[in-house]
């Protein structure tokens, strides 16, 4: 892998939001603490069913001017954006959609973060290029994330020393750490925030107060109902596609979601992964699966 590389993410797009009541209306839809959000930092954050189950999840960041970027699936904002203005009724808020504008870019390698004078600390953010810079919200390990003027985000990234790769080599390093990727590994309507790394990887705050969904949230963790993770796996033969089930001696036990070449994520049953190298199929792959460090069960 080079020292610094980027990849420009074409399938996100980018909300700006503003307007005095911008934070208290964020606040009560989604998981984590918009309040926390500055200049200087970033967060992760899920927009859910009044049941409890995904149906977004983004980053949230501030602008020079203070209004909030919302990093987000571009295939998917038209819906996320609808679902905001419902429950916008008065609140003072703009909300717009600045995709043409704007880019997103992942970057990573081993000096990454430290060609952007980023701390080794997920969330820390700056700015940078016309427009600003923070480090993976989830795990520092990621590399950071970039909002950028879309006519000279590459200009803008090779001038600091990143060179162009190839969109696998971020998801290989992705799916390596176990990240979610929005619904290509979270299924809209169904997914549950800590079967998925929420809790974790910060993307849910415990403190804050009510939210849609925050009450079934809280109740799986406090009564310990998680019986799925998603894990990375190591996958011998060819990757089947996405949503391929998984079996265990002939007994369906989870789900496969994104890959690259020799290795994807996993939705799978914590009773699957007892003993030691559990012979899991998937098409004509065997699965081997992982556990990161950052993984509590």
């Amino acid at each position: 892998m080079q020292n610094q590389a980027f990849v420009i993410l074409e399938d996100r797009g980018v909300f700006r939001l503003s307007g005095p009541d911008t934070r208290s209306f964020l606040q009560g839809i989604v998981s984590n603490d918009v309040q926390r959000v500055s200049a200087e930092r970033a967060i992760w954050a899920a927009f859910l069913t009044p049941q409890g189950k995904y149906l977004h999840d983004f980053f949230l960041a501030e602008s020079g001017d203070g209004a909030l970027l919302l990093d987000c699936e571009a295939e998917r904002r038209t819906d996320l954006l609808r679902r905001m203005k419902i429950f916008k009724l008065r609140a003072k808020v703009e909300l717009a959609d600045t995709s043409e504008d704007w880019c997103l870019a992942a970057l990573f390698g081993q000096k990454a973060l430290a060609a952007l004078g980023l701390p080794q600390e997920p969330g820390g953010a700056a700015a940078f290029g016309g427009g600003l810079v923070f480090v993976d919200p989830r795990l520092a390990a990621l590399g950071a994330r970039a909002i950028l003027p879309r006519a000279r985000a590459e200009d803008s990234l090779q001038a600091a020393g990143f060179a162009k790769a190839e969109r696998d080599a971020y998801d290989g390093l992705r799916i390596r750490l176990g990240l979610p990727d929005g619904s290509r590994d979270m299924e809209v309507d169904k997914a549950i925030l800590l079967e998925n790394g929420f809790d974790e990887l910060g993307g849910v705050d415990w403190q804050k107060g009510c939210y849609m969904g925050q009450e079934l949230t809280a109740r799986t963790k406090y009564r310990a109902l998680i019986k799925k993770r998603l894990l990375p796996v190591e996958i011998d033969g060819p990757a089947p596609p996405p949503r391929t089930r998984i079996l265990l001696a002939g007994k369906d036990v989870g789900e496969l979601r994104s890959s690259v070449p020799g290795q994807g994520l996993a939705l799978l049953r914590l009773e699957a992964l007892e003993g030691a190298a559990p012979d899991l199929r998937a098409g004509g792959a065997r699965l081997t699966p992982h556990k990161p460090d950052w993984v509590k069960f």
